[in-house]
């Protein structure tokens, strides 16, 4: 049987964060190549299992305390990267994550705005 395609809701930001992760029965650090509302992508040394949940610690803009996941499931693996889809996340680390994301999406927006600008047609690219 085929593996289902899994399709994203959520824009990922290409990010880079230290993370460390872990479910039975193992416990890695990695780093996060991307990041959603709902997921994010990890770069480690270690071979993940699809279908795997684990909880994932994020150290955002390197600033403590952690963003916790107290839950997630590994949706895809290639090789030494995973794709973790959040199950349950603290109100208080959703909040934090709303916030950054907020910000992300505000500076990829006027970078767009930018190009677009730039370009003297009057027109912009999408």
């Amino acid at each position: 049987m085929a593996p289902r395609r899994y399709v994203r809701t959520y824009y990922r930001f290409p990010l880079q964060y230290p993370v460390i992760f872990g479910g039975a029965p193992f416990v890695g650090e990695g780093v996060l190549s991307n990041l959603s509302l709902k997921g994010c992508s990890v770069t480690c040394d270690r071979e993940a299992l699809c279908g795997s949940e684990v909880r994932v610690s994020m150290l955002l803009n390197n600033e403590p305390p952690a963003l916790p996941v107290e839950l997630g499931t590994i949706k895809w693996v290639k090789g030494n990267q995973f794709g973790v889809e959040f199950q349950r996340v603290p109100v208080d680390a959703q909040q934090r994550l709303n916030r950054l994301l907020r910000l992300e999406l505000i500076e990829w927006l006027e970078k767009r705005h930018r190009r677009g600008s730039s370009s003297g047609s009057g027109r912009q690219e999408y």
